[in-house]
């Protein structure tokens, strides 16, 4: 390379260098002595709610200024609310991030009226663990395992939040893909009051994630008052072999596409995203912070303590893996309609 094409490189490098400087200069100026609002569309003591708390006392310092963070429960409808919220209302400014279940994009795709989103459009940061669906029954249930719940001489009661939901529409898509006997009675306004419901006897099981039996419920489990009968993942957990998974009673290939369909959507449950329209440069900071966030030796301590998965997944993979829910075929479209559209 000869001298000239040597001071162009140098002076390349030094603009890229000096944009650098100024774009972290800029974020640290913005975020100064500012608050971050995190949003969940759930009740306190809920999943949702302590994967929120535990990075919201972690997030500030991977943000450029060190902004201060607050957390807000905004119940209702199944997380709608809250995502509505968000794309609708919140200032696109990198200043409230919200907490709201994935399987609402399924809602959107389906025509849901009350979805007043697109999903393509949200900025999303990353989900802190993938999310494995476990089906639960109490001890008064008579159910200990699935092939109790196959033979089941009344329909098992199932307690759910809403639409939208793993608690919802996995017992839905469960109940016309392997012809188990249920009924899903929805309006819990988070997990931990569907638990309750369980527990109390109100209902016989539960839909909800691994990560909540090995936390907030893991007492009842050890003890054996509530059961773990089936895995709806398409892989059995390691730690969990000895529960069958839902793939495996699935007998026709539109059973296979549903209990595939349940797997893809609810395993990305937890996603963190900010109101669409946010700057390129501002989603980014936001995006790197999530991750450093759920690599913090303290939070990992802290979320050990409180027996939290984190595995935490970046925000452009789960951009990539839920705009592939606008890719399913229209037959399968119209079957998740037929089953998990609320009925008028």
């Amino acid at each position: 390379m000869n001298r000239v094409g040597r001071v162009m490189l140098a002076l390349c490098a030094g603009t890229v260098l000096a944009g650098s400087i100024a774009s972290r200069a800029q974020g640290q100026e913005f975020y100064k002595d500012k608050t971050i609002r995190f949003i969940v569309g759930y009740s306190a003591g809920g999943s949702f709610d302590l994967y929120t708390r535990t990075i919201a006392r972690h997030f500030s310092k991977h943000v450029p200024g060190q902004p201060t963070t607050v957390v807000e429960n905004m119940t209702g409808a199944g997380g709608i609310i809250a995502a509505n919220h968000l794309y609708n209302r919140a200032a696109a400014d990198g200043l409230t991030i919200g907490a709201w279940a994935a399987p609402l994009v399924l809602q959107q795709i389906m025509g849901n009226e009350a979805i007043k989103f697109d999903a393509r459009k949200f900025g999303y940061l990353g989900v802190p663990s993938p999310y494995d669906t476990v089906c639960t029954f109490n001890d008064k249930s008579g159910i200990a395992n699935v092939n109790d719940w196959f033979a089941a001489k009344r329909p098992m009661k199932i307690s759910s939040i809403g639409p939208g939901t793993s608690t919802s529409d996995i017992p839905k898509l469960l109940k016309v893909a392997l012809n188990l006997p249920l009924d899903v009675l929805e309006g819990y306004k988070g997990g931990a009051d569907a638990r309750l419901a369980v527990e109390s006897g109100e209902v016989d099981g539960y839909c909800g994630s691994w990560q909540t039996v090995e936390t907030v419920w893991r007492s009842a489990y050890e003890s054996g008052k509530i059961r773990a009968v089936l895995q709806v993942t398409l892989e059995s957990s390691s730690k969990y072999k000895h529960i069958p998974v839902a793939i495996n009673y699935a007998k026709t290939n539109l059973a296979r596409q549903l209990v595939s369909v349940a797997d893809s959507a609810h395993g990305a449950q937890f996603p963190y995203t900010v109101p669409p329209g946010l700057p390129k440069d501002r989603l980014e900071t936001l995006q790197k912070a999530f991750v450093n966030t759920l690599k913090d030796p303290d939070l990992l301590a802290e979320a050990n303590k409180a027996k939290l998965d984190i595995e935490v997944v970046d925000g452009p993979t789960i951009t990539k893996k839920l705009r592939s829910l606008y890719d399913l075929e229209p037959a399968v479209v119209a079957k998740l309609k037929e089953v998990l559209l609320p009925k008028k």
